[in-house]
């Protein structure tokens, strides 16, 4: 792929682009696509999320196509939240995790999550106070969420 960076970013055309830009890279989920009524959902773990109606609609490929089939879930860890603010207004993507490592940047703090046995990365304010052991909750934002085809490792939706 061949763009500017901040489309690389964004875009990522496939797994290995979208793992290749951002510190940390891009968490990858394996999830199963489901429909429920119009809205397609993703499910991991014991986790169930929806896929906003406007991502959806923007899919590369048809959604519909993979309905039942796993695909690969890509979320940065720049968009798994742990702001109460940010918990507070949003009903979809809420996620409990135990955190396992915290990294302390500087600027920022890397946190090492396991989910119902699925490992995230987070990355946060350096004011967190959550430590190893903790059990927290944590927000995806299903505003930035990407799926690849297990397959191929191609986009299916940015």
């Amino acid at each position: 792929q061949v763009d500017t960076p901040q489309n690389l970013y964004d875009y990522p055309v496939n797994e290995f682009v979208a793992g290749f830009m951002g510190s940390p890279q891009m968490n990858f989920i394996d999830a199963k696509l489901g429909k429920n009524g119009n809205d397609y959902t993703l499910t991991f773990g014991a986790c169930t999320i929806t896929v906003p109606k406007k991502k959806a609609d923007g899919a590369v490929a048809n959604l519909a196509d993979y309905v039942g089939k796993e695909v690969v879930f890509g979320i940065r860890p720049e968009d798994v939240h742990d702001e109460p603010e940010f918990l507070a207004k949003v009903s979809d993507g809420i996620v409990e995790a135990d955190v396992e490592v915290t990294e302390l940047m500087g600027a920022e703090t890397y946190l090492y999550l396991n989910c119902a046995g699925i490992n995230l990365t987070a990355r946060v304010s350096p004011r967190n106070t959550a430590r190893a052991g903790d059990v927290i909750k944590m927000a995806i934002d299903v505003n930035n969420i990407h799926l690849f085809d297990k397959e191929t490792e191609k986009v299916i939706l940015n």
